[in-house]
């Protein structure tokens, strides 16, 4: 049994997390706490650090899963000096997945943040089940605790209604954001936190899921963050089966001619075998590698961290490549189900210009879009 949504913005399947310490109630509603002590709510005090995997190039850093000593708390008060409030945390679940069953819910919360807050660190841990999921910060008046059907990414494309934050993929994700660098939620913040699972196992499994949102000193406030996620919508892979796709060119919109970005993360589905990505002055240039990463794995994809950041070439833009091998019967292409392929990476930066979905095909002679503010993107919409 599969029950979800198949509009085309649906495949962009993005997972954006950003969230506030909660308790986690037995009837599987999700909770909002704010917790002062940093004691309780699952990933703050309890342990779990950030550990490094893989690798980066252009002198990049990478993170990776669960570490075993420190907690999330402690190591933003070392970080940044001490929070002064928070962290907050947002659950999804528990929840009973059958098995065959595929989805996408989402839950509405108010953050609970008395004042503004500038968020420098969110950690992230998937439950059993999960595929990605996404925190957006959003204009909904109406709690939402029981999780409901949703359509994956529809406020990216309306930024009347919101803006997703963070994407995460990976079963225990931790991005900390540069110093002085944050997302910016206003005083009773509403988020929403949308989850994408599948039970491809033959038993009922408990899905259970949080994120952690940890803030920083405003005084130490300089700019806000923001993400651009761009992609190759041109899939087409035969049954048992390699493919490439790319490398694809895509020139960088003029606002962000001089954007700092410090993180990127490859994204594609269970037969992605490999994303990569170059910066590059034109579709000519063979580009300078920045996310290179060995043994990489679409479910556990590595984000790789710039410091300094970097910025695309004057005029420049960002070539990627994916890889697969298609083990299946079928021919896989673009979509937003498990069973469907994706060939995205996205894109942290700052100072914010607002987050976008970009898309290159070549189709029609060659097109590359951002949605947002593309007129083309009344062909993604529902």
């Amino acid at each position: 049994m599969r029950s979800h949504s198949r509009p085309l913005v649906v495949a962009f399947c993005l997972a954006a997390v950003a969230a506030c310490d909660a308790s986690r109630s037995a009837s599987g509603v999700a909770g909002v706490v704010p917790d002062p002590s940093g004691s309780s709510g699952r990933g703050v005090g309890s342990g779990v650090g950030s550990s490094s995997s893989g690798g980066g190039a252009n002198g990049a850093s990478t993170s990776g899963g669960s570490g075993s000593s420190g907690g999330v708390r402690s190591e933003a008060n070392a970080a940044y000096g001490g929070a002064l409030f928070g962290p907050y945390t947002i659950t999804f679940g528990p929840i009973q997945v059958p098995p065959g069953t595929e989805n996408t819910q989402c839950v509405v919360k108010r953050l609970g943040n008395l004042g503004p807050v500038h968020v420098g660190q969110i950690h992230d841990q998937l439950g059993v089940a999960s595929h990605h999921m996404i925190l957006y910060r959003v204009s909904d008046m109406v709690e939402q605790p029981t999780p409901f059907d949703c359509r994956p990414f529809t406020d990216t494309l309306n930024p009347a209604n919101g803006n997703p934050l963070i994407i995460s993929q990976k079963r225990d994700d931790l991005l900390t954001l540069p110093p002085g660098v944050a997302f910016t939620l206003d005083a009773n913040q509403m988020v929403r936190l949308e989850m994408h699972y599948i039970n491809a196992t033959t038993s009922t499994v408990t899905l259970d899921t949080s994120s952690t949102l940890m803030p920083i000193d405003p005084a130490q406030y300089r700019y806000d963050a923001s993400f651009l996620f761009i992609g190759d919508l041109d899939i087409s892979i035969p049954a048992m089966s390699t493919a490439t796709l790319g490398p694809a060119y895509f020139p960088v919109p003029s606002q962000y001619a001089s954007s700092n970005f410090f993180a990127i993360t490859g994204h594609e589905h269970q037969w992605g075998t490999n994303v990569q990505v170059w910066t590059a002055t034109g579709p000519m240039d063979p580009g300078a590698p920045v996310y290179q990463v060995p043994d990489w794995s679409w479910s556990d994809p590595v984000t790789a961290s710039f410091s300094p950041p970097l910025q695309v070439p004057t005029r420049g833009g960002f070539k990627f490549q994916c890889d697969w091998y298609n083990q299946s019967t079928s021919t896989v292409s673009f979509g937003e189900s498990a069973d469907d392929e994706m060939c995205f990476f996205w894109a942290y930066y700052y100072p914010s210009q607002g987050a976008q979905v970009c898309f290159h095909t070549d189709r029609a002679g060659g097109v590359n879009a951002c949605c947002p503010g593309s007129a083309l993107c009344n062909l993604l919409g529902p």
